[in-house]
């Protein structure tokens, strides 16, 4: 019989083999993709859209129809069903314009089949926001690479798939660059790079262009929605404070809390150590002033803007020391409303001493929320002053607007003698948000609605399917669409117009800052307002004009809430709306 003597040495000895046996098990068990875990991830989803149509080509071009097709992203070896492009050598290169059918952020994805040689093969592509655009050469009215590069030439795989570019376009050209080449296509498609999100806010009417303009300006704001939130998805595509105002106010009707926006928000704090200004502009430190107000009040995160006290009781000092003995602003850095403003240097004036009042009333406002009496006192001291002067507008609608927000001149008096002179003669796409602002509080809701359909409807009719950096209506005689090649005679939309930083082709037509519509639409014909931090308390009072109805839904951090208005022959309206709990609506 075999006895068998267990020592504690023994069990150490079993204990230390089985340890070991287990972590080369759990070795052989890792994931491959664990040294990955430490890195950044995206919040941004990539589909894939084929091209709508054809809009042009040139040459000797065989089977374009086939790239209208969905596709699979995959080369195969049948080469059936492929679009042929030739240069025969005579100097002319083949080429086609491509139309994906509306505004997107992002690249194309080019699948290639197979051609004798096997040898890779030259092409140019450009991107576009207009098919004028797609078709320009970088420094012919205005075309350009800045920031995101749209015109580059490259070289594409036999039998293969080349992912390229990062821009804001609709409309995509591709030339075949070399001497007797041949070029096989299976595929092109736009790799559509967006914040896959639901569209929580709605607005419907019996006005069909007010919707599509409501629907346009949230679309605008999402495409801006990438891992910050941009002013414009081709050009800059930069965090601009100001530009965000208007941005934050329509993804607080439409979408409701999105990371985004504090994530911007805080950025811009982080690279602005002060006494600097934000994006070295003063009134865009004001504007991140407001934006937290905003901000706050819908989604009622107190931790957050604590966050936020000891940044913004300094900046709210150094906005308060900048005025003179005669009670006048005195800002440095650069002093900017807009772009069509900026060379009325009296206007500019008239702005800047109206957006102080504005940003330390909101100062003292968000002080007092996070206990700061000294801070609020002092804001409240410096509105004092400021308002003891009261500058010329020297007719700027932008300087009268924010005049009239900020209780500096009666907004009927800012409606009457500058905002309804010439209707939307002199509207900004970025600053026409404040006009229609002001207009609502002078009660000219009417002239408010007609100038939305006036102004931002009229980019529709040119065939955008985004609102612009700027638009002047005196652009538009004998203007052709920008979906179209311009025919002659006509004058090209994009290319022949322009200013500033903006001229030409450099003119962004997906704008976040041009959305002013659609938080005003919800908020003044819906007549939705938030009144209470976290929307707890929300106020209905519509204003339909002569609207016969209008429906639509809202996010609060609580769900959706839903309203709807009919106004009966008398013309009085009749108001129903259902309310998610933990909402007091007052009505």
């Amino acid at each position: 019989m075999f006895t068998s003597i267990i020592t504690k040495k023994n069990i150490t000895t079993i204990v230390i083999l089985f340890t070991h046996l287990l972590c080369l098990a759990q070795e052989r068990l890792k994931n491959p993709l664990d040294f990955a875990k430490e890195y950044p991830t995206s919040s941004l989803t990539r589909k894939f859209i084929p091209p709508q149509k054809i809009l042009y080509t040139s040459g000797h071009i065989n089977n374009s129809e086939a790239l209208l097709a969905k596709g699979i992203g995959q080369a195969d070896l049948s080469n059936q069903n492929m679009c042929v492009l030739k240069n025969i050598g005579d100097g002319n290169k083949t080429s086609l314009l491509l139309d994906f059918g509306r505004e997107l952020h992002g690249g194309v994805e080019i699948v290639t089949g197979m051609w004798k040689g096997n040898k890779p093969v030259k092409v140019r592509v450009r991107f576009g926001e207009s098919a004028s655009e797609a078709m320009s050469d970088v420094g012919v009215k205005g075309a350009t690479n800045d920031h995101a590069l749209r015109d580059f030439t490259t070289l594409l795989p036999w039998l293969g798939k080349l992912q390229i570019g990062e821009s804001g376009f609709r409309f995509v050209k591709i030339d075949l660059e070399e001497d007797s080449a041949e070029l096989q296509l299976k595929e092109v498609r736009a790799i559509f790079t967006y914040r896959d999100i639901p569209y929580v806010g709605s607005f419907t009417s019996s006005d069909e262009r007010l919707n599509k303009i409501w629907e346009t300006g949230a679309y605008t704001v999402h495409l801006n929605m990438q891992e910050y939130l941009w002013d414009g998805i081709k050009r800059d595509r930069l965090v601009w404070v100001g530009d965000m105002h208007p941005e934050v106010a329509t993804i607080n009707s439409v979408f409701g809390y999105n990371e985004v926006v504090p994530k911007s928000l805080d950025l811009s704090k982080e690279i602005t150590p002060l006494p600097n200004w934000m994006n070295g502009i003063s009134t865009y430190s004001m504007w991140w002033i407001i934006i937290q107000r905003d901000w706050y009040m819908h989604n009622g995160n107190l931790t957050y803007l604590k966050e936020q006290q000891q940044y913004l009781s300094s900046l709210l000092r150094q906005i308060a020391a900048k005025i003179d003995e005669n009670n006048k602003e005195q800002l440095d850095g650069t002093r900017f409303l807009d772009w069509p403003s900026s060379e009325n240097e009296k206007g500019i004036h008239a702005g800047l001493q109206a957006m102080m009042v504005l940003s330390l009333n909101t100062g003292a406002e968000l002080s007092k929320i996070l206990g700061d009496s000294e801070t609020a006192s002092i804001c409240e001291a410096a509105v004092t002053r400021l308002k003891k002067y009261v500058p010329d507008p020297n007719g700027s609608k932008q300087a009268a607007a924010l005049m009239a927000l900020a209780d500096l001149m009666p907004a009927k008096k800012a409606s009457e003698e500058v905002l309804t002179v010439g209707g939307v003669k002199d509207f900004s796409t970025f600053y026409g948000y404040y006009m229609l602002q002001a207009l609502a509080k002078a009660g000219d809701y009417q002239t408010a609605i007609d100038d939305i359909k006036t102004y931002w409807g009229a980019m529709l009719d040119l065939g955008a399917t985004t609102f612009w950096e700027d638009f002047n209506m005196d652009w538009l005689p004998n203007a052709a669409r920008i979906d179209e090649l311009v025919p002659p005679g006509k004058k090209d939309i994009h290319g022949d117009y322009g200013a500033y930083c903006y001229e030409g082709f450099r003119h962004s037509l997906s704008h976040g800052w041009a959305s002013g519509p659609t938080a005003w639409l919800t908020e003044h014909v819906l007549g939705i307002k938030v009144i209470a931090p976290g929307c707890k308390e929300i106020q209905i009072i519509p204003h339909l004009g002569d609207l016969s109805f209008a429906e639509g839904t809202f996010p609060t951090p609580m769900g959706t809430l839903w309203v709807k208005h009919t106004k009966d022959r008398n013309g009085k309206v009749k108001t129903i709306f259902k309310a998610p709990k933990g909402v007091k609506i007052i009505h």
